[in-house]
C-alpha cells in the first residue's frame, strides 16, 4: 500500500473514532454539537494552514526554478556573444590574410 492510502486511512480512523466519542459521551446535545463544531473548525484551520503552507512551498519552487532559467539563458546569452566576437576576430584575421594573399599574387 502506498504512504498516501495508509495516511488517509489513520486519517479517517481518527475523525470516525473522535466523532463516535463525542456522539457517545454523556453530554447534552447542544454541547455535543459545540464540540463537533470546534473539532470541525480546529481541522478546517490545520487543513487550511497545511495548504498554505503547500502553496508556498510550490511558489518557492517555481520562484527557484526561474532563478535557474534566467541564470541559463543569461550564461546562454554570454557564451553566444563571445562566440559571436571570436567569430568576427577570425573574419578578419581571414580577411588579413586574404589581402596579404591577393598583394603577395599580384
Amino acid at each position: 500500500m502506498s504512504r498516501g492510502k495508509i495516511l488517509l486511512g489513520v486519517l479517517a480512523g481518527v475523525a470516525a473514532g473522535a466523532t463516535l466519542g463525542i456522539l457517545l459521551a454523556p453530554d447534552s446535545g447542544a454541547n455535543t454539537r459545540k464540540k463537533i463544531k470546534q473539532k470541525g473548525d480546529d481541522l478546517t484551520g490545520s487543513l487550511k494552514s497545511q495548504f498554505n503552507n503547500l502553496v508556498s512551498s510550490l511558489n518557492d519552487e517555481v520562484d527557484e526554478f526561474k532563478d535557474g532559467l534566467n541564470q541559463l539563458a543569461a550564461d546562454g546569452k554570454a557564451k553566444f556573444e563571445d562566440g559571436k566576437q571570436k567569430f568576427e576576430e577570425g573574419k578578419q584575421k581571414a580577411n588579413s590574410v586574404k589581402e596579404n594573399f591577393t598583394s603577395a599574387v599580384s
